[in-house]
């Protein structure tokens, strides 16, 4: 924008004369503050003059010129606090507007355009596509990309997370459905492939190696900072996320990963190959694919494992979820070995569980024979709990049950009914009503009872009261031996002497 000489003669005034800052002239001569950076500039005034706060850091530039020429992506807060130390006092913020003017500007780098052979080389990638609420648990939906780098053809499949299993699955699926392995795979340096890096020293992920040795393909990283060498992928992921993912409806994972092989078979295979336009990507695949390494006879098994603890209730946790286990498996260490669909659950090397996976979060999976054992289990162990009991109070109830037992009588219900009349007559009571029913070789509770009614009967005693104890195993095993009564016949003669004596006084 052109300015009058008047105009450019008011500014340059008062700048010089008035002191006036940049902002303060434009806002008064009502022009943009641009207008009157380029009439200062043009007088040989630089930017770093236009005021006080700039001045500040005159005396330092020569030091952070010499520090960024040694550390050119050193950070402007760590620069702000070596400056500080030698006394810079100006603002942070300030500060770094200034450090983005003095800081050495990369030299613009030039890329050939990288050219493959057929068959040989494909890259891959995750690509995130936000999160998945199933039923309580939000996962992430993971998309796991992997592109042929001379046809440009796309495989595509949805995960619900990026973890190795579902990275070695989504390997086997794309060999699977080119019917061929590339001989080079291309990887970022993602964790799934390299474990640690420095420089040209790279750590692979033993199982990475151990899956490309059954395959015969080589896995190479991208060096450190060149996302340029697997553009590629990165230009696959970005045209599933517009053509594909967008506005798509879907129901659950699967639906989703039928669509996308609909759409890799179709619209993505039927778009011009980029490195020839005159063909599409599906023509270009059909002569790549035969210079394709063919597939190993034996496939490879790919699952998740991961050891788990077994606490005091017979389920592992594994993936957010329980997972039933036989009861006798409380208080080990077992492995859970998962694929997509199903959950093994191994004992060393015996599988002792299996389950139908879930992705939700809190839920038991269990067999029903699992729990059932257990009821069975713990009803067994009342019923033994309940014979110590009554071999502890009234130790002649052994030979009982060992009778009972040989004449083939249900013992559990044999020691409930004989638990019910110990807590209603009492340990005498029941060891003669026990000796009595042996005498006569009848173990059963029904002799037993026949004798106690009889000897209450005989002595013209109430029916006795039924006591309801606390539901509780301490108090309902808690043995009680009876008191000797034999203290109290003190207080009768004690009675009788005082009658006595009254009688005695009142004849008088």
């Amino acid at each position: 924008m052109a300015i009058s000489d008047e105009l450019e003669a008011k500014i340059l005034r008062h700048y010089h004369a008035e002191k006036w800052k940049v902002g303060t002239i434009a806002r008064q001569l009502h022009v943009h503050h641009s207008v009157v950076t380029r009439v200062l500039r043009t007088t040989g005034i630089s930017k770093k003059d236009f005021s006080k706060k700039e001045l500040l850091i005159t005396p330092y530039l020569s030091f952070v010129g010499e520090t960024l020429q040694k550390y050119p992506t050193l950070s402007a807060s760590r620069l702000y606090e070596m400056v500080c130390t030698r006394g810079y006092q100006g603002g942070v913020d300030h500060f770094r507007y200034l450090i983005s003017l003095q800081r050495p500007k990369p030299a613009c780098e030039a890329y050939l355009r990288l050219k493959t052979l057929p068959g040989e080389q494909a890259q891959v990638d995750w690509g995130h596509f936000g999160y998945v609420e199933i039923g309580s648990a939000k996962r992430p939906l993971m998309a796991f990309v992997m592109v042929l780098s001379y046809s440009r053809k796309i495989f595509l499949r949805f995960y619900l997370n990026a973890k190795m299993h579902n990275f070695l699955s989504g390997h086997i699926a794309a060999f699977d459905a080119w019917n061929g392995v590339p001989r080079v795979l291309l990887y970022d340096n993602l964790k799934s492939a390299v474990l640690e890096r420095i420089g040209d020293a790279i750590r692979f992920n033993p199982v990475l190696l151990e899956f490309s040795g059954h395959y015969h393909f080589e896995p190479r990283p991208v060096a450190i900072a060149r996302g340029n060498e697997k553009g590629r992928v990165e230009r696959a992921i970005r045209y599933v996320r517009d053509n594909f993912f967008a506005a798509r409806k879907w129901t659950d994972v699967d639906d989703l990963n039928n669509q996308a092989i609909e759409w890799c078979n179709g619209l993505a295979s039927s778009r011009p190959c980029p490195e020839n336009t005159a063909f599409s990507v599906n023509a270009v695949f059909l002569e790549e694919q035969p210079k394709l390494l063919q597939l190993p006879g034996n496939p490879y098994v790919s699952f998740e494992q991961e050891e788990v603890s077994v606490g005091k209730t017979p389920y592992v946790r594994f993936d957010l979820n329980d997972y039933s286990v036989p009861h006798t498996m409380v208080r080990k260490i077992l492995t859970v070995r998962a694929t997509q669909t199903l959950v093994a659950i191994f004992n060393g090397t015996e599988k002792i569980a299996e389950h139908g996976r879930c992705y939700e979060k809190g839920r038991q999976i269990e067999i029903e024979s699992h729990i059932q054992e257990l009821i069975e289990h713990k009803r067994a162990a009342h019923k033994h709990r309940g014979q110590d009991r009554l071999m502890q109070a009234i130790p002649l109830s052994r030979e009982l049950f060992t009778q009972a037992a040989a004449r083939g009588y249900v013992l559990a219900q044999i020691t409930k009914t004989l638990l019910n009349l110990l807590d209603r007559y009492g340990i005498v009571e029941l060891t003669a009503g026990i000796t009595d029913a042996l005498e006569k070789n009848t173990p059963h509770p029904n002799a037993v009872r026949l004798y106690l009614e009889k000897q209450r009967e005989k002595n013209n005693l109430p029916p006795p009261l039924t006591i309801s104890l606390p539901d509780d195993k301490r108090v309902r095993d808690l043995s009680v031996r009876p008191h000797d009564l034999k203290s109290y016949d003190q207080l009768t003669s004690v009675t009788e002497t005082t009658e006595t004596l009254e009688d005695k006084h009142n004849d008088k």
